[in-house]
């Protein structure tokens, strides 16, 4: 039989066992805890992560389809043709020089305040090329009534002043097409620096309004102006159809070119047919404007 000392050894030694055991399994099963833990934790990152780029992906879509539609029915509610962005660069000629006639001038974007000197023969036949998106268009300047109005677009011309621009506006109610604006394109665009005197003089009549000679029919190349005399600088206008003679009573926008070809013409039924009206409340934009932006790209004019 054992001594109570020997037994109290032996008790002790089986509780420190018993103690180390305990611990041994608690670490156990700490570590197995803290493994489920941390497996969770994962699953509960991945499914989140997961989620929230699948979010992000829907919201990336949904925003650009919120986006485009939203843009889309901004356009078609409040009847904004698109716009071609201004030409930039560009040089500014200080004082007047007559450009070389072959287009090999540097592109120029600002003028003397004066009108150019006369750098064209009139006696002279002056073909216009003009390179748009839409086709080509060709007319010939009136050098014989207009001389003055034709040497300025042949001068702005060979300068490079319209290369760039856009018919930026269409109105149906007087069958016309405008351009020539290249720093804003559009009607407020403040022109070379300049203004040209009118051909002929206009008359003033009993209302105080300015009146003039001029019938307008389809293929004339006229000078834009505003209310005042002389007030023409680079911004002209087509005709495309009949509707025009409305401006007949007043006469004072200068024809100084004429389409004469079919082709042509077509061309400008072809950019007509874009039509898109404007909002009333968009200054810059009478009547309407192509639904697609349509650039004249390039102009050259030679003489024979």
């Amino acid at each position: 039989m054992p001594t109570d000392k020997r037994q109290r050894q032996r008790e002790g030694r089986q509780y420190r066992r018993a103690q180390l055991e305990a611990a041994r399994k608690r670490r156990t099963r700490m570590r197995q805890g803290g493994l489920a833990v941390a497996i969770v934790a994962v699953i509960v990152v991945l499914v989140v992560l997961t989620s929230l780029g699948g979010s992000k992906k829907t919201n990336v879509n949904a925003s650009s389809t919120t986006s485009t539609t939203a843009a889309t029915t901004t356009t078609a509610a409040a009847g904004i043709p698109p716009s071609a962005p201004p030409v930039t660069g560009g040089g500014t000629l200080k004082t007047w020089a007559c450009p070389n006639p072959d287009g090999s001038s540097p592109h120029m974007a600002h003028f003397p305040s004066t009108p150019p000197p006369m750098c064209i023969d009139p006696a002279k036949t002056y073909t216009v090329n003009m390179t748009t998106n839409q086709g080509d268009i060709t007319f010939t300047l009136d050098t014989k009534n207009t001389p003055k109005t034709a040497n300025n677009f042949a001068v702005l011309s060979w300068y490079h002043y319209y290369d760039g621009t856009s018919i930026d506006r269409i109105d149906t109610s007087i069958d016309i097409e405008q351009t020539g604006s290249p720093n804003t394109q559009s009607i407020s665009d403040p022109g070379p620096g300049y203004n040209i005197p009118d051909e002929p003089t206009m008359t003033t009549n009993s209302s105080g309004q300015l009146t003039g000679p001029y019938k307008y029919s389809p293929g004339d190349v006229v000078m834009a102006r505003g209310s005042g005399a002389n007030s023409g600088s680079a911004q002209y206008f087509f005709v495309y159809g009949s509707a025009a003679s409305a401006l007949d009573s007043q006469g004072t926008y200068v024809t100084f070119g004429h389409i004469t070809d079919s082709a042509s013409l077509a061309v400008l039924q072809k950019i007509a047919a874009l039509y898109e009206p404007c909002p009333s409340s968009d200054q810059t934009c009478l009547g309407g404007a192509p639904k697609t932006v349509v650039l004249i790209s390039k102009i050259t004019v030679t003489a024979s």
